[in-house]
Order: structure tokens, then sequence, then C-alpha cells
């Protein structure tokens, strides 16, 4: 299969998910490249998708300077962000879709003071209650809602990562629990409410997209299985 019709597909399942749930909200697919070439990257706009996801900031640097009408493209970074790269972060994309703690979401915003650049934020929370990921945990709405309530802070929604378990069950309470978190959250903070739910990966999005997944990041599904080099 080329990566158009893998594109295709993806979009089929998304719809087929959204019917099987009776919902009927966007879904956006982030194309998840870290480790994809820029002629990769390049085929990869070419079929129609308009947002990619990078987890490391040096990888991205370097391929960035190589991908043709990069303005045209949504540039979300998924991975990490540590404090001493936010700066080169907020250069070089669009969103930070993985805003882990009170600490880096105020780095973020001192460095918007100085950058005045408008960024789309996503909180992450570890809603599968893994100890080996980042994330708020689900029961701290008080600081997830403190990052809402910076004012030059443009956070539009939240992120989760399902379990490693795979089983499941337990990804689709992972991925319901961000929804409901989302919706309690809504409820204390009217003046500045989330829409965006970041949830599912290849292995797991259209249960993510039935229980209310607005994004899912999708790399193996687009590419195929990593190969070594």
């Amino acid at each position: 299969m080329t990566l158009n019709d893998r594109f295709l597909e993806a979009q089929k399942n998304i719809k087929l998910a959204l019917e099987r749930s009776g919902r009927n909200q966007r879904v956006e697919i982030v194309a998840a490249t870290k480790t994809q070439k820029p002629n990769t990257i390049n085929e990869t706009i070419e079929c129609g998708i308009s947002s990619i996801g990078e987890n490391r900031i040096q990888e991205a640097e370097k391929k960035f300077k190589k991908i043709i009408n990069l303005i045209s493209i949504n540039k979300r970074f998924i991975g990490h962000l540590q404090s001493n790269k936010v700066n080169k972060c907020l250069e070089l994309f669009d969103t930070i879709d993985s805003i882990h703690s009170l600490k880096i979401a105020k780095r973020i915003s001192n460095r918007i003071n100085v950058t005045n650049k408008n960024i789309e934020c996503l909180i992450e929370v570890n809603t599968s209650r893994d100890e080996n990921k980042k994330g708020f945990e689900p029961k701290n709405l008080s600081e997830m809602i403190d990052c809402i309530n910076i004012e030059n802070l443009n956070v539009c929604g939240l992120m989760t990562l399902g379990p490693q378990s795979q089983n499941p069950k337990d990804t689709r309470a992972s991925f319901a629990l961000l929804r409901k978190i989302m919706k309690t959250i809504n409820k204390q903070t009217p003046a500045r409410r989330l829409t965006e739910l970041s949830m599912g990966m290849s292995g797991d999005y259209m249960v993510a997209v039935e229980e209310g997944s607005t994004m899912v990041r999708l790399g193996t599904t687009l590419y195929g299985p990593p190969t070594n080099v």
C-alpha cells in the first residue's frame, strides 16, 4: 500500500468508529513523523495531511529545513519538553501538545512574554496512571486549571497516551477518563473552554475516536512498522 492508500484507509476507519459510537466530531489526523525522512514528510503533505507531530527538537530542526511548503502545515511538538528546550520549541513549532506540569507551563508563558508568539497548547494527563509516563495525575484538576488560567497561554485541550497493556477495556477506560476530565474542567472554567481531545495512536485510535477523540497521532498506520536503517 502507498502512503496515500494508508491515509485513506485511516480516514475510513475513523468514519466507521464515529458511526459505531454515534458521534460526529471532527477528527484530525496528525502524522507522527519521528524518524521519517524529509522526502517522506513532503509526500505526507501532498496526500493532504496538514499536521505533523515531532518528538525530538534537534531532529525536527534538521528536517524542517528540507520540507517543502513547511509554512502550510501545522507543526506540533508531541514529545516530552524539557525546560532548556522551550526557546527552540517555540521557534520551531506551532503547537505544544505535551504540557506535563505547571512548572513547564509557566516556563512557556515566560518565553511567550518575550517572543509574543501565539501558540496553542494541550495539557498532558496520565490517565493510565503509568509511573513511566509524564503528565498530570487525573485527580490534580487544580493545577491543570492553573495552567489554563495563565493569561497568555492558549490551552485548547487535553492529551493522553493509552496504557501500555493494550488491553481494550483499560484503553477505553483511559480515554473515557480524559473526556470526563475535560467536561469537569469546562464546568469550572467556562470562559476558557477546552475543545480538543488528543488521544489515540496507531494501535488504539479507533477506540479513541469512539470515546470522543478529536485528534489522533498516527505513525505506523501511515508509514508501516519501523525499519532498522
